[in-house]
């Protein structure tokens, strides 16, 4: 079901116009929501005699029940949601499929969900309170106790992780009762087919998604705690924890465990509480409570006693539910919005904010070069295209939409598009003497990353050569072609941001390339970049033509891909300079190096072939004589941290291989690739 819709909750269902419809084994009496994928009702068994005699029957939309993944995922939430029988989780009564349109019987929750109650509360200035908010924490809590434990009918662990704990799905019963539910996107890893990997599709709301859930990594069970560490915190402070301009912000603050209103509040918390959540928050899953169970243990000297617990929810419930219906407050904003409508639709009342909206996305811009040359008219998005690829730059002047010639760098609106002034040594102007240079070349690249990790340096990397593999801009007919151009930012020994001249590497044609939007789409978001600061992912977002996940994670993979595009380079320069930072960095990368080392050797030279490595094969290989080289403890891969392990002391290669092929975790080629960067590197030498 889409964000903020709670079928299970008896809110204000709609009578249906026809009268009851029958349906399965009941009358649907009344629709509580359509949708993305399934409609729901309240109903109530034909059988007079069936119990109980009022209930939720969700069915599955037509276009889906007639498509095999959408009947599997259905199928899916029944079994799952099933196999948790607890108190403090959703009963489900039946399943079945009438007509080939599947259906789920669940209970009917008569009372509100927690989102709700939150933004009642927050209307009115108030919070739940750390008594009764940790009491309520600790009832879902032990629902997810519940679901983490459940097992199969052979007895085997089903491995759930309910992976959308939020408020929309934590319900309240008016007797003061707490019960999760909505189990649609839930997960088993209890099948190979239901694997719960990072490349897994995450449709939960974002902003109560782990760290390692955004980042797109492995996550298990210990995720749940986290979004349930969210959700307690938000009742705690009257408002999200993760907030921020826009959804990408929202998203980076996660992965970057940014919980600064909840150090600001730590004052007003009860002594102690605020060292739960901050453990429960760790970006390092390991660094948290491990289960259900430990965190609510924790909780428990915060939490009010149950009875008391219990008789001031159901009186917040009740509250609740005496506020004014959804349908009244949307027909309130319609009536307001159409008196708007009418009034910006007349010439004479339409206000200058409209009027600059439209005179903004209208007028061309014109730029005249250093050497005198004037090109346009430009749109808003080829200018900003010819900024970021470095057509045109600092000491150009720009006629910006018709505001007269000023120099770029002088104009707000375009200057946070401009590469950082570290591209070359003329242009770095007195920052000294670069720590690094050598030709392009694979061992330099890889020499040089490492040592930006081993030392976890701050600085950037400029290449630059010829690239014939992809055209690159021109600033205008009968102009040069640049030469390609890379500027690899890190931060602490980590990737922060990569920028490059390359037009092709923009977001929007990134996305077109990986086939996340069309052709059609990029068009349509260019024409209306302006109106969202020339920022394409809010563009594309606001528009609804991509998530803010699927977003996050494009740009994210974007940085890793124009790194691996370097290892492709044929010839060029490298050179690093230490202390250098980009400006205007609006989405970090915080990307570990090593990894995308491996995938820029693969990118660039294939798979290794074993020939060249007989000579070697009954040759000696292990750690270096002394202390451990730094690197060891580098963020390797799985691959490497096996091949580590494997290679603990001299061994002859051929068995080292060998032990990396146990249980078919590695082929040769894959092993003798974790060898070749280990043995660079100096974690392994020959012996």
């Amino acid at each position: 079901m889409p964000s903020g819709e709670n079928p299970r909750v008896r809110g204000l269902p709609r009578p249906l116009s026809g009268g009851p419809i029958k349906f399965g084994p009941y009358w649907l009496d009344a629709r509580l929501a359509v949708g993305g994928t399934a409609e729901v009702y309240v109903g109530r068994p034909i059988d007079p005699t069936a119990t109980p005699r009022k209930l939720v029957v969700k069915r599955l939309l037509p276009q889906f029940a007639a498509d095999p993944e959408g009947r599997t995922m259905f199928e899916r939430e029944a079994a799952l949601h099933a196999a948790v029988r607890h108190e403090n989780v959703v009963q489900v009564y039946a399943y079945g499929v009438d007509g080939g349109e599947p259906w789920l019987a669940m209970e009917l929750v008569d009372g509100c969900d927690l989102f709700r109650l939150l933004r009642r509360l927050s209307g009115d200035a108030r919070t739940l309170g750390p008594a009764i908010s940790a009491y309520l924490a600790r009832e879902l809590l032990r629902g997810l106790e519940s679901a983490h434990s459940a097992r199969d009918p052979s007895g085997q662990p089903m491995g759930i992780i309910h992976r959308d704990v939020t408020p929309s799905n934590v319900y309240l019963s008016a007797d003061g009762r707490v019960k999760l539910g909505d189990f649609g996107i839930a997960r088993s890893s209890s099948r190979a087919t239901l694997r719960t990997t990072g490349s897994a599709a995450l449709k939960g709301k974002f902003a109560y998604l782990s760290p390692e859930q955004v980042a797109g990594e492995v996550f298990d069970q210990r995720a749940d705690l986290f979004s349930t560490a969210v959700v307690l915190t938000e009742m705690l402070l009257g408002h999200p924890l993760f907030a921020g301009s826009g959804q990408l912000a929202v998203l980076l603050a996660i992965r970057d465990c940014r919980i600064d209103s909840l150090r600001e509040a730590r004052a007003s918390l009860p002594s102690g509480l605020f060292e739960v959540l901050e453990r429960s928050l760790a970006r390092d899953p390991a660094n948290r409570f491990q289960t259900a169970a430990a965190l609510s243990e924790a909780l428990a000297p915060f939490a009010a006693e149950a009875a008391t617990a219990r008789g001031e929810l159901a009186a917040l419930v009740r509250w609740v539910q005496t506020a004014p219906s959804v349908e009244q407050i949307n027909a309130v904003r319609e009536s307001a919005a159409q008196l708007r409508s009418s009034l910006v639709s007349r010439p004479d009342t339409a206000s200058a904010s409209d009027r600059t909206t439209g005179e903004y996305t209208a007028i061309p811009s014109y730029v005249v070069t250093a050497g005198g040359e004037r090109v346009g008219p430009w749109a808003f998005a080829r200018l900003v295209e010819a900024i970021a690829t470095g057509q045109i730059g600092r000491g150009d002047m720009v006629d910006y939409m018709g505001r007269g010639l000023a120099q770029l760098e002088s104009i707000d609106h375009l200057a946070r598009f401009l590469p950082a002034l570290t591209a070359t040594t003329n242009r770095l102007g007195g920052v000294g003497s670069p720590e690094f240079v050598d030709a392009v070349s694979i061992p330099s690249l890889v020499a040089v990353l490492l040592r930006a990790v081993e030392s976890e340096a701050t600085g950037v990397l400029f290449a630059e050569g010829p690239t014939e593999s992809r055209a690159l801009p021109k600033i205008a007919a009968g102009g040069q072609s640049e030469r390609g151009r890379k500027e690899l930012y890190v931060v602490g020994g980590k990737l922060n941001h990569v920028a490059s001249n390359n037009a092709s590497e923009l977001l929007g044609e990134y996305l077109v390339r990986r086939s996340v939007i069309s052709r059609e789409e990029l068009d349509f978001a260019l024409a209306v970049l302006p109106r969202y600061s020339g920022r394409m992912g809010d563009t594309l977002i606001s528009l609804g033509l991509v998530s803010s996940l699927d977003i996050f994670r494009a740009i994210r993979d974007q940085g890793k891909d124009r790194l691996v595009d370097l290892f492709r380079w044929q010839s060029g320069e490298l050179t690093f300079y230490a202390g250098q930072t980009a400006k205007h960095v609006e989405f970090p990368l915080d990307l570990d190096i090593p990894p995308l080392i491996f995938a820029g050797l693969e990118a660039a030279l294939g798979e290794v072939q074993l020939d060249t490595w007989r000579p070697r094969l009954d040759s000696l290989i292990g750690p270096p004589h002394g202390a451990p080289p730094k690197l060891r403890g580098a963020a390797w891969p799985p691959l490497v941290r096996r091949l580590l392990g494997v290679a603990d002391r001299p061994k002859p290669l051929r068995e080292v291989l060998a032990g990396m092929a146990q249980g078919g975790a590695a082929t040769a080629s894959e092993a003798l690739r974790a060898v070749d960067v280990m043995l660079i590197a100096k974690v392994l030498v020959w012996r």
